[in-house]
């Protein structure tokens, strides 16, 4: 018989609710939120590098946008990443995991590689050779990959699992902030850097589209924003060398290759499997197509505002600033309504937002270059996109054993990027054949079938991944 009235069934400091909120607020402000802050911030510096502010630059250069969009398939670095994933979960790094620990060795050693691909990209002029630039690039996805890898991990074994929407919310911060220095922070370094007036007349008089681009085309102004970047990848440094490598659980020393090979690549996969058995497909082909419309339509997002006529400035403040600050809201919303109301609920919302905020931007196709039409289909655009990351982190990361953190969300965030990204290289192809209107209203439609899979995972009770310890 319940005893509604009993103290027992209420425990005496229960909050009102709108204290319970306020204390679920205040998760932000504890040490690994923070930490998490700032190794966000290091992990979304690389990625609009070498993918979307990347295709601005390669644009402005006269670049043709099929080449663009197959360039991206540099991005496939990260949907790969799960192949090298069980090497930086166990694999010690001489001399440098002694001293730092594994998570942090990996993460200092992955953030040296990001800077030295920056360079390069920074000096590379892509209109004399591409491969170059493309070398570089496939650089810093590689070194940027590796480092998601294991800070994946760190932020898995630095909370419980009650926290993680949170930290995941904390990430996404300093990841959308470091997209604002990445995407507004490069153009408005480049174009203060331009030489005002150069090469008019000769662009004037070019008979493409693309040649008036190329002649117009100032790559010291790049070279100079790129060095920045690298330079601003000291953030993340400094942050590992000032943090604490979060407990782990001890592995066992493998007696010879053969052990270590089955503990390091086999056994994380197939604990999965014989965790979540038949349910492992459904949740899998989930993890595959839930940022599919996204990332389909991002590609071809910087060269359509070229195309369109949008400034560098009017691009940075409003996609690179406002935009990203509506993801941070977004980010927020969706980490404090995933602790309230559960991470499955939030999860269709935010793909069914997803889904339809691209029907805005065919829209904005049709009615021309308008900044106020601009910002209002970005803010709808990124606030969805807040939500649906900050829902699906937490969704990733209840998923995980701590026994195999590392190698199982690198295999879950992989998938999440393989597919979307293979799609997403014949989106200039696409828009070449069809035009911008016609490919933004089929990547919205690109949605539907993650309304079902969602729908599908939320009847579903999968166990859960582990208990992470704790580190304040």
């Amino acid at each position: 018989m319940p005893e509604t009235s009993s103290p027992a069934a209420a425990p005496a400091d229960a909050a009102p609710p709108a204290h319970a909120w306020l204390q679920a607020w205040r998760v932000y402000l504890e040490p690994s939120s923070l930490r998490m802050l700032a190794l966000g911030f290091a992990a979304g510096l690389p990625l609009l590098l070498v993918l979307g502010t990347l295709s601005f630059r390669l644009r402005e250069a006269g670049i043709d946008r099929s080449t663009i969009g197959h360039l991206s398939w540099v991005g496939l670095a990260y949907g790969f990443k799960w192949v090298w994933a069980p090497l930086v979960d166990r694999l010690p790094i001489p001399w440098l995991t002694r001293k730092l620990g594994r998570r942090r060795s990996w993460l200092l050693l992955s953030q040296a590689l990001i800077m030295l691909g920056l360079v390069g990209m920074a000096l590379a002029d892509p209109r004399a050779a591409l491969e170059p630039i493309v070398w570089c690039a496939l650089a810093v996805a590689f070194g940027s990959a590796t480092q998601d890898i294991a800070l994946d991990a760190f932020r898995i074994e630095s909370a419980h699992t009650e926290q993680q929407a949170a930290l995941a919310a904390s990430y996404q911060t300093g990841y959308r902030l470091a997209m604002i220095w990445a995407g507004a922070g490069v153009l408005w370094l480049a174009a203060w850097a331009e030489v005002p007036g150069a090469a008019p007349a000769a662009a004037a008089a070019a008979s493409t589209p693309e040649a008036t681009l190329a002649l117009s085309y100032q790559n010291a102004a790049w070279a100079s924003a790129y060095l920045v970047m690298s330079v601003s990848m000291l953030v993340g440094v400094v942050t590992v060398l000032f943090s604490r490598e979060p407990a782990q659980v001890p592995l066992p020393p493998a007696k010879n290759a053969a052990e270590w090979l089955r503990s390091a690549l086999v056994e994380p996969f197939a604990d999965f499997i014989l965790r979540y058995r038949w349910q492992a497909v459904l949740i899998l082909a989930l993890i595959a197509i839930y940022r599919i419309s996204d990332v389909v339509m991002g590609i071809m997002a910087n060269p359509f505002y070229v195309d369109m006529g949008y400034t560098k400035d009017e691009v940075a403040t409003v996609t690179k600033v406002y935009g990203v600050v509506m993801t941070l809201l977004g980010a927020f919303i969706g980490g404090v309504m995933a602790m309230r109301w559960g991470v499955m609920r939030v999860l269709m919302l935010g793909a069914a937002l997803s889904a339809a905020t691209n029907w805005l931007f065919a829209w904005l196709a049709g009615h021309g270059h308008d900044v106020v039409a601009l910002i209002g289909v970005v803010s709808a655009d990124n606030l969805a996109s807040g939500i649906a990351s900050a829902a699906f982190i937490g969704y990733l990361s209840s998923l995980t054993n701590i026994n195999y953190s590392a190698t199982q969300y690198a295999l879950f965030s992989s998938m999440m990027l393989l597919l979307p990204k293979f799609v997403a290289g014949f989106s200039g192809d696409y828009v070449n054949a069809h035009g911008y209107a016609a490919f933004f209203n089929h990547t919205a439609l690109l949605g539907v079938p993650v309304l079902v899979l969602v729908a599908l995972a939320a009847r579903l009770q999968p166990p859960a991944g582990g208990e992470p310890p704790a580190v304040r």
